[in-house]
């Protein structure tokens, strides 16, 4: 019998269809993702406007959230395969999530819950990300055509989760305040977790092996004491910026050790494979310090620098708030992905496939396009305010950018490391990602401007001309290196092709 199914073979056809039990893991993780980037949208504004965090505390904090949060998706995992299951791990990482967004609206009254809140967040993500992703893998399990496209759908539903909360929540928090913006995004959990309750038997037969067997008492409590140490610990370390610099940093190195001692332990025919691996994960983590620009300095660049009025011909076409502006990247990133997979289609059919290394040394160009764009913008406005057109058609670079780079990062370990330890690879880069995300804070911070009466009277986009003009340049400097590594880029992948040829039966 199939580790994902309870039933009996002999009852296989009253079964619900794949595709019934896939659209109830669809709805739950839109309306999740509809929270957590509802959430990032006016996160960091809610610091600065209304917490009175300086643009460096508020950076840093951000960016100790999110490592925590890709980290933690590798524990989340495992628990769901050993020990609650994926299903009950995914019912425990939402409700949580819902929970935490509450916890967050409660904070814009009273401060003292804000890193609690965090914590929740950072804790309910961990257990939803890896777990709800599993149960798409096990609903279309071992048939491979199926399941990319199902994963092609489970990306368009974070994307159209995402867009649509980016939009609504910094209009409310505008109009109404942050409260009813963390509120909507726990009301949107809680819509998710009301449509599994109604069409949770069509998930009845899916999971890992301990979804079909009762939970007992003491590892439940184990497992909820554990979770409330956690969510401590990491409200713990939120609070004390010294900490989660620690905290992350020892992250990096253990990914690194872990690293070191894998190739060491590897088979000398496994070896090129995990280089290439390795050399395509450091590119991925370092473009993430880019994309964490979206949350920090762009988001205040927008504040204080970029016209909120869309205007064609004269005609104002539609107004974006600074929050507002984060929804270009999945807009973005929806409109380039079917014309992205037809380029490949043609270009295979064409017999002129680009390799995983050219695909990621397009997207730095493109990192650097967006990012040339955004100084040029800065220098433009000065000392006033740059059109929206600048963050429209940046955004657009760099969305394209993250598909070339960040959409390929897991296939990235599959492709190149070996199965045994595929999952724990992909922990790990997950991990190193957050890493990456912190560092992203770090150079935000080379823009930042201080609290209270100074941040009020800081204005302009010239401010922030200087950061984008090191962006454009590191990014430039990381496309002239990745190219240049091209031709060890084939050769190892070459010597990983002939062995995985030669191993096949």
């Amino acid at each position: 019998m199939n580790s994902s199914s309870s039933t009996p073979p002999g009852a296989a056809l009253a079964l619900p269809s794949r595709a019934a039990s896939f659209s109830v893991v669809v709805a739950i993780e839109l309306w999740e993702r509809f929270g957590y980037y509802g959430m990032q949208a006016v996160l960091l504004l809610f610091m600065v406007q209304h917490l009175g965090f300086a643009d460096a505390r508020a950076n840093m904090t951000w960016g100790a959230f999110a490592a925590m949060t890709f980290a933690l998706p590798a524990v989340g995992g495992w628990l769901g395969d050993r020990v609650l299951g994926s299903r009950r791990a995914m019912l425990t990482g939402a409700t949580t999530l819902a929970f935490g967004y509450a916890v967050l609206a409660l904070a814009t009254v009273h401060g003292q819950f804000f890193t609690l809140a965090m914590g929740l967040i950072a804790t309910g993500n961990g257990f939803f990300k890896p777990n709800a992703a599993n149960l798409v893998r096990r609903i279309y399990d071992g048939d491979d055509v199926e399941l990319d496209a199902a994963f092609t759908l489970y990306y368009m539903a974070v994307n159209v989760g995402s867009t649509f909360s980016m939009l609504l929540t910094p209009w409310l928090q505008e109009r109404f305040g942050p409260a009813f913006a963390f509120s909507a995004c726990s009301a949107g959990l809680f819509v998710g977790l009301c449509f599994y309750a109604v069409r949770r038997g069509r998930l009845a037969h899916v999971g890992t092996a301990p979804d079909f067997a009762a939970l007992p008492a003491g590892r439940a409590v184990a497992v909820f004491a554990a979770m409330l140490a956690v969510i401590g610990a990491l409200s713990m370390v939120l609070a004390h910026a010294a900490l989660a610099r620690a905290c992350v940093f020892v992250a990096g190195l253990l990914v690194l050790g872990c690293w070191t001692a894998i190739y060491c332990r590897a088979a000398p025919v496994q070896r090129p494979g995990l280089r290439m691996a390795y050399m395509l994960s450091l590119q991925g983590m370092v473009y993430f310090i880019f994309y964490q620009q979206m949350i920090t300095s762009l988001t205040l660049f927008a504040l204080r620098g970029v016209h909120g009025q869309v205007r064609l011909g004269g005609m104002t076409l539609f107004s974006l708030s600074a929050g507002q502006f984060q929804a270009l990247n999945p807009i973005w990133i929806m409109l380039a992905s079917p014309l992205l997979a037809w380029l490949y289609r043609r270009m295979a059919l064409a017999g002129r496939d680009l390799s995983l290394a050219q695909k990621f040394a397009i997207g730095f160009a493109l990192v650097t396009l967006a990012f040339v764009i955004w100084w040029l913008g800065a220098l433009a406005g000065g000392a006033g305010r740059v059109t929206p057109w600048v963050m429209i058609w940046a955004y657009g670079a760099l969305s394209v950018g993250e598909l070339l780079i960040s959409g390929l990062g897991l296939a990235v370990i599959a492709r190149y490391v070996p199965r045994s330890i595929g999952a724990f690879m992909m922990g790990a880069y997950y991990l190193a990602v957050g890493v990456a995300m912190y560092l992203g804070s770090m150079v935000a911070n080379l823009a930042a401007i201080g609290s209270g009466t100074v941040a009020a009277q800081a204005g302009g986009a010239g401010a922030y001309a200087d950061l984008f003009l090191d962006l454009a340049m590191a990014a430039a400097g990381c496309t002239v290196l990745f190219v240049l590594l091209l031709p060890l880029a084939r050769q190892w992948d070459r010597q990983h092709s002939l062995v995985t040829t030669s191993t096949q039966p």
